[in-house]
């Protein structure tokens, strides 16, 4: 059986360390943006990741990038 995939959408998300609660663990603050151009390299998606965290008060702890792909059995 063959299988076609397409990818239909891409988001991406970076959390934040917004500070310690009161055992001094890590909070995390996660936001995200959607639609981002599906042929954006890893490399484009991380500068875009690193001048996002430039405007924002927090300190960026990581980034993902979530991918939807649409799955055709031919």
């Amino acid at each position: 059986m063959a299988v076609s995939e397409t990818l239909i959408s891409k988001r991406l998300q970076v959390v934040f360390n917004t500070g310690m609660d009161a055992e001094f663990n890590p909070i995390y603050s996660t936001r995200s943006w959607s639609n981002i151009n599906t042929g954006a390299s890893a490399l484009n998606l991380m500068t875009l990741a690193q001048h996002l965290d430039g405007l924002c008060e927090h300190t960026m702890y990581l980034v993902r990038v979530a991918e939807v792909t649409e799955l055709e059995e031919q």
